[in-house]
């Protein structure tokens, strides 16, 4: 059986009684969380549930009620957190002379990378890429780059600086098997060694089985959270989704007869 998550007792995150109304019409209503370091937790619900403007919330990038509150437990205070961010998609026209290099820099750095290449930015990015079996995209033009490519060279810019929580809208959107299978597995990497917290939103509920921590099932709010047995076999969820949604082992397919990997 998969352990439960604990935290590690240095810090942690709360989203305290978070709300969104855009025109009058609410979006978001009294979101509670509380998210331990060194744990993935993942966002799942319908189009439309609110789920992209809550890590918008989180961003600080639209208007909302509520606190986002980090607290270092070492000392007691309350410290600025540190996001990293990786976006669905991002326009990026085609034949724009920028490589993965000049994107992660330029981001990096106050100095027009153009101007003069630093070698310890440059080790500093092979470094980050390196975590996501992607050094050799360094030299690339990010417009000539595969969805799974651009998404861990994105990766590997929000880590760069060392963030308290990963924040990730839908980020495997068009990716193939292989490309699925070596995210959630650096997920589970970066959770164990970079002691921060991760919020996913995903709608690839057989990975949510086997990687996330905890499960966070929304519809404008937190209808139910816990482990994924918990949510998945809840009366929220099957509100929600009905039994067509259900993960592979729970429908009584092919993998009925092994027991989950809780």
């Amino acid at each position: 059986m998969k352990k439960m998550i604990q935290p590690c007792g240095l810090h942690c995150i709360k989203v305290n009684h978070l709300g969104v109304a855009i025109g009058g019409q609410t979006i978001l209503e009294d979101i509670n969380l509380h998210i331990h370091c060194g744990s993935l937790n993942v966002i799942i619900g319908k189009n439309g549930a609110g789920k992209s403007t809550l890590i918008r919330a989180i961003l600080d990038d639209i208007p909302h009620e509520g606190k986002i509150e980090f607290k270092d437990r070492e000392n007691g205070k309350i410290q600025k957190l540190k996001i990293g961010y990786v976006p669905q998609t991002i326009n990026i026209e085609k034949n724009t002379p920028v490589s993965v290099y000049d994107l992660i820099a330029s981001y990096q750095c106050r100095i027009p990378v153009f101007l003069k290449k630093s070698r310890k930015m440059e080790a500093e990015i092979r470094k980050a890429l390196e975590v996501f079996e992607a050094k050799d995209l360094i030299d690339k033009q990010v417009c000539n780059l595969s969805g799974g490519e651009l998404q861990r060279a994105l990766l590997a810019m929000a880590i760069m600086n060392e963030p308290n929580l990963l924040l990730l809208d839908e980020p495997v959107s068009g990716v193939d098997q292989n490309g699925m299978e070596l995210f959630y597995r650096t997920m589970d990497y970066l959770k164990k060694n970079f002691d921060l917290s991760i919020i996913l939103i995903s709608h690839d509920l057989d990975y949510v089985v086997k990687y996330a921590d905890k499960v966070i099932l929304m519809d404008k709010t937190v209808l139910k959270e816990g482990s994924a047995k918990e949510v998945f076999a809840s009366e929220e969820f099957h509100a929600v989704f009905g039994a067509e949604e259900l993960p592979e082992y729970a429908k009584g397919g092919r993998e009925k007869n092994r027991t989950p990997d809780f």
